[in-house]
């Protein structure tokens, strides 16, 4: 054992984010080469991989109530995903940490048939473990209520979930070995992370690769969507957003069979704390990558394409029966819910699709975006340089910065963060764009800034129709290196409207806007080496 252990420390003392940023670019071509030489195997399995019902694609969103009610520019997004009908008054948006781990533990305690958590990582503090002990509970009063069947299934990242001696794993462990019937934990592996990669690439850097980072939180029949973690900061003074649907039960049903796809192709967690993949499954980093991924893929793609399937024959069982139109379509047309899911790495691009065309044709509308990472991708700041709309981007300040403070080369990425922000607003003035693009900067004493996704006001409305709300950043990880989902709340119901207007003025409220003498700021100075590193390694982070 001694020599591996000596060429790590080796390993250890000579890396650097720039040298990670070349090794990991050199990897990612050489990877992207392999995959056009081998393409013809991609297009022999799409056949396979097709939808089962090829009239599905050009769908728009089912039945004439429904689509009566919907407004006209955005029909197109039910080409791409599911679009689920949901009462306007069953949807809430929660606005604290607080509001959000105390929603969580009461529908965990009070839970009868399923908990459904997915999430990057579970924390190793009291507060998780209360998490813990809530489905602990759960589970004790599920075996003592003999008509009671609770199962409880968590999806985590495994790098990230794996890190450190104590960690999510060691956290959900005694669960395990208590309720093996009942509880079940996944652990999802990016393929892209193998063979001398992933030898080399030391432990927490490793999760730049590409980790799984959906956040869905869901109990019996409703659920809560957002970009948050669970860990005490995200529980305490972590700014994020998220929404809770409640009673949604085709909703719920759609993520937790997501979740369970997802899973099925993950490393799974035994009661002593090894790990194995499901018969007949492809190992994500042993086994072939492009064979992993189109397993994959078809697994999660038989979860969208069920759920557009199901969707449509409701629809047509509503517009053929009055009866059932009625029922249907006062309470329920008046919001619709569409999940969008992105997972380039196993050929899944369907968030950035509806993204990307929302932003291209958001002509003269008003879009508040914001990210608690402000890296956009080309495509993507193309798009905010290149249209008509006007737009909002929140983003956090150095002090709120997730990494602020944090030690190591990990300290300096604020610095980048700033780098980058300099840059766009650069772009803008050049292009004379300050009109209609406007940064913002959000400013919390103690606190750290988390929240991502936009609301979109059509042009000459006082309150959006139409948010996104998720895990995605906008950021080239978000496109092409995690597992990401949100959802596209799109709605006609005004008091949800009102609701959503207050939870963005919320968080801009803590805002100042950025102006040419922001970056000339003291704590706007960014060093030369941080400077250098930068476009190294921005696609990392």
């Amino acid at each position: 054992m001694a020599a591996p252990m000596t060429w790590r420390r080796l390993m250890y003392s000579v890396y650097t984010p720039a040298l990670f940023g070349v090794f990991s670019r050199i990897s990612d071509r050489f990877l992207r080469t392999q995959d056009r030489r081998r393409g013809s195997s991609l297009l022999l399995l799409a056949p396979l991989l097709a939808e089962a019902d090829p009239t599905l694609a050009s769908s728009r969103p089912p039945g004439s109530t429904g689509a009566a009610r919907l407004h006209s520019r955005f029909h197109w997004i039910a080409d791409h995903v599911p679009a689920f009908r949901v009462p306007g008054g069953r949807i809430h948006i929660l606005h604290s940490p607080d509001e959000f781990y105390q929603a969580m533990k009461a529908r965990i305690k009070t839970a009868k048939r399923r908990v459904v958590l997915a999430s990057l990582y579970l924390g190793t503090g009291p507060l998780e473990q209360d998490l813990v002990n809530c489905m602990e509970e759960a589970l004790k009063r599920s075996q003592e209520d003999k008509a009671a069947n609770l199962k409880v299934s968590v999806l985590l990242d495994y790098t990230r979930g794996s890190r450190g001696k104590n960690n999510s794993r060691t956290m959900l462990l005694p669960l395990l070995q208590r309720f093996p019937e009942q509880m079940r934990v996944c652990l999802y592996h990016t393929p892209d992370l193998r063979g001398l990669l992933r030898l080399l690439v030391p432990e927490r850097f490793n999760e730049t690769i590409g980790v799984q980072h959906i956040k869905a939180y869901l109990f019996d029949d409703s659920l809560i969507i957002s970009g948050a973690n669970l860990s005490d900061s995200y529980f305490t003074n972590r700014q994020d957003r998220y929404v809770l649907l409640e009673d949604c039960r085709e909703v719920a049903d759609f993520f937790a069979e997501l979740v369970r796809a997802v899973g099925d192709v993950s490393l799974q967690l035994g009661p002593d704390d090894t790990v194995h993949m499901k018969e007949g499954m492809v190992h994500p980093y042993k086994g072939n990558r492009l064979e992993f991924s189109a397993s994959a893929r078809q697994q999660i793609m038989e979860v969208m394409n069920a759920a557009r399937t199901q969707q449509h024959m409701l629809d047509l069982e509503c517009s053929q029966d009055s009866d059932l139109e009625v029922e249907c379509g006062e309470e329920c047309s008046d919001t619709w819910v569409f999940p969008l899911v992105q997972m380039k790495p196993l050929g899944i691009r369907l968030d950035e699709e509806v993204t990307q065309r929302l932003l291209r044709e958001a002509g003269g509308d008003t879009v508040y975006l914001t990210s608690g990472y402000f890296n956009l991708t080309r495509t993507y700041m193309k798009l905010v340089l290149g249209t008509a709309a006007d737009y909002r981007i929140l983003m956090a300040s150095p002090e709120v910065n997730g990494f602020f403070g944090a030690k190591g080369v990990a300290g300096a990425i604020p610095e980048a963060y700033v780098h980058l922000a300099r840059q766009f607003y650069r772009k803008v003035c050049d292009l004379g764009q300050q009109g209609r693009v406007h940064l913002h900067e959000y400013h919390r004493f103690d606190w750290t800034f988390h929240a991502k996704g936009l609301w979109y006001y059509l042009e000459g409305k006082h309150h959006p129709c139409l948010t996104l709300i998720g895990s995605p950043n906008f950021g080239y990880r978000s496109v092409h290196r995690d597992l990401e989902a949100q959802i596209a709340i799109l709605t006609e119901n005004e008091e949800l409207q009102a609701h959503l207007q207050k939870e963005q003025e919320l968080l801009y409220q803590r805002s100042t806007e950025v102006s040419s003498s922001t970056f000339k700021q003291p704590n706007r100075y960014v060093k030369l080496w941080v400077k250098l590193v930068t476009p190294l390694i921005k696609n990392f982070f």
